[in-house]
């Protein structure tokens, strides 16, 4: 038998012993039961002087000889088949292994093995089965010279290193997934970091609705607030203008239907101060969509007019509350960074440029923090975000680099299509679907995949699934995973922190690693929760609190528009609207000052004077 065995054993490289004690032959069990995907080998637990090796565990790969190649599994189930111990002589238990593929040698003498998803044969009753080679386990996981990072170790083995296609991971976007407090937003941060150096020339978008990620990434990132955002209500588009004005609610058809027509009539008139409220026909004409400065004062005026003709009696409520709304959305200080220009002009390349880092003077990270932000704010400025980057990356002919991260991401991207803000929703899935054409990328952050929009989801090539403790959403990344590599899953619920198991177009193939350790000073949140940490004898400043909430500064804080002391007599856009009427200069040049400064010429034909 000893000899059969030994004959069996043949492989054409040198088998390398994994400790002194180890006997040469390597032979660790025999395969009983193989179908198509699994097998079942036959081993012992203890050795024949009765000592527990614990050679087989669940989570190894192991490989099963067969001459001129090896097959590789994945060992996911162990037991005795009587489920009683004995103490006398060995103990025969069966392992099940999920098969993975196979490694063959090269064709050259030294050269390194090469791996293969397929199987071309399959393992034969009594095959010998032995723990895999370190050569072997590498050529598992090699990208074959595909551009790679590394982003930490394999869980089975690590001394080998964990590497993801850069490139292929992000342009076929990719999703991170895993319960809270488990390390998703530090993966994040360490999974931008590597891309950042990968790929200098990738501009990040960050949808941060914890305000965490500023403080991870502070030599490349910029933050933008509620305080320091500056996007202008004229570059939002109908539907997201009217998210603002009904403040999440259910629209009114008419009302939308009257912005309709009055928003193109109120550029027209920015555009063309003394033209009336006449809309120019023709290729060069605007719509409520078309992002172009227009003024509210004359949004206001052109309800005002409408009310007042005589065909419009039956319509005077539906403008008289629309003209309420948009009064209402101006005054709110939550709504500051739409409305708080003192003049309307034209700002589109200073506010694309400042959010899309263009140019990124070497910080090409911009984190949008949404915490503290109404929920209608946040769904348009999302939306506004998204559609603006797929237009750019669209617009620029592949030379803009785009990867807009949405943390949180079922707030957004929520599976009942009944739920969230439905252009949000569109935006982000022009991204999914079309984005890695034009160099616009996806990456989703969740930790209740179940909760999130299958069609979203379904467009991430790349994920890691870190501890899942819930039902349906282990469910869902089993609905994800190949078929050859669905037992790897059964560790979800059970992974330890920075784990993750790793599938798709950016792995070889599946992989479980275990992220590499950030300093303590650059994790998620950490600045925050130490300004948090109370210190002894600390009293909870109520006051602070308080003024946070309510969301109103002091009227001593002059340095904001809202807060300044405003002249009913003037309106929105004219040179000294908020300064007191002693300070108002007269205007010599030749156009109207009341309509705000001269229009600038982005996307429009220019006027002779």
């Amino acid at each position: 038998m000893y000899v059969e065995r030994e004959a069996s054993v043949g492989e054409p490289t040198s088998q390398e012993r994994r400790d002194a004690e180890q006997n040469d032959k390597r032979i660790l069990g025999n395969v009983v039961q193989c179908d198509g995907a699994r097998a079942t080998i036959s081993a012992y637990a203890n050795d024949a002087d009765g000592a527990v090796t614990g050679l087989w565990t669940v989570g190894k790969m192991i490989s099963i000889n067969l001459g001129s190649t090896r097959t590789v599994g994945l060992v996911y189930a162990i037991g005795k088949s009587d489920r009683a111990w004995s103490n006398e002589g060995q103990n025969a238990i069966e392992v099940s292994i999920e098969l993975i593929g196979e490694v063959r040698d090269g064709a050259e003498p030294g050269a390194k093995p090469v791996f293969d998803r397929g199987i071309t044969t399959y393992p034969h009753i009594g095959a010998v089965a032995h723990r895999i080679r370190t050569r072997d386990l590498q050529a598992v996981y090699d990208l074959a010279g595909r551009h790679s990072i590394t982003i930490g170790t394999l869980a089975q083995d690590e001394t080998i290193a964990a590497n993801i296609a850069i490139d292929d991971t992000l342009a076929r976007h990719f999703a991170i997934v895993g319960t809270t407090g488990v390390g998703k937003s530090t993966a994040v941060s360490l999974l931008l970091r590597k891309s950042i150096a990968a790929r200098p020339d990738l501009r990040i978008l960050i949808l941060d609705p914890h305000n965490e990620f500023a403080a991870s990434l502070p030599e490349y990132c910029v933050r933008v607030d509620s305080k320091t955002l500056d996007l202008p209500f004229w570059m939002f588009k109908l539907e997201e203008f009217a998210e603002v004005l009904f403040r999440g609610r259910e629209t009114e058809p008419e009302e939308i239907d009257a912005l309709r027509d009055l928003i193109p009539a109120a550029k027209n008139l920015y555009r063309n101060p003394n033209s009336g409220s006449y809309i120019r026909r023709g290729s060069d004409a605007l719509t409520a969509d078309t992002p172009v400065p227009y003024r509210i004062a004359d949004l206001l005026k052109q309800i005002d007019e409408r009310m007042g003709m005589l065909e419009s009696k039956t319509d005077r409520p539906t403008l008289k509350s629309l003209k309420t709304r948009i009064e209402s959305a101006a005054a709110d200080p939550r709504y500051r960074f739409m409305f708080n220009s003192r003049l309307i002009e034209d700002t589109i390349h200073e506010t694309i440029g400042n959010i899309f880092r263009v140019p990124h003077h070497g910080r090409p990270v911009t984190c949008f923090e949404m915490a503290g932000m109404p929920s209608e704010v946040v769904n348009s400025v999302c939306s506004v975000l998204a559609r603006l980057a797929f237009d750019l990356a669209l617009w620029s002919e592949g030379k803009l680099q785009l990867l807009f991260l949405c943390e949180e991401a079922h707030r957004y991207m929520p599976a009942d299509p009944r739920l969230g803000f439905a252009p949000t929703r569109h935006a982000l899935s022009r991204i999914a679907k079309e984005g890695r054409k034009y160099g616009c990328y996806l990456g989703v952050v969740t930790q209740r995949p179940g909760e999130l929009d299958p069609t979203i989801l379904s467009q991430c090539s790349t994920f890691f699934a870190m501890r899942l403790a819930n039902e349906q959403d282990q469910a869902i990344i089993r609905s994800a995973i190949a078929d050859s590599s669905a037992s790897t899953l059964a560790f979800l619920s059970s992974m330890g922190q920075r784990e993750a198991i790793a599938f798709g177009e950016g792995v070889a193939t599946t992989m479980r690693l275990k992220f590499e350790k950030l300093p303590s000073d650059l994790l998620p949140g950490t600045a925050k929760r130490e300004e948090a940490t109370s210190k002894p004898g600390d009293d909870v400043d109520l006051v602070a609190i308080v003024e946070r909430l309510r969301n109103v500064p002091k009227s001593t804080q002059q340095a904001m528009a809202f807060a300044e002391v405003v002249d009913s007599g003037r309106q929105a856009g004219d040179p000294d609207y908020r300064k007191p009427p002693a300070t108002r200069a007269p205007s010599d040049d030749d156009f109207d000052m009341r309509y705000g400064l001269k229009p600038a010429t982005f996307g429009l034909r220019p006027q002779n004077d």
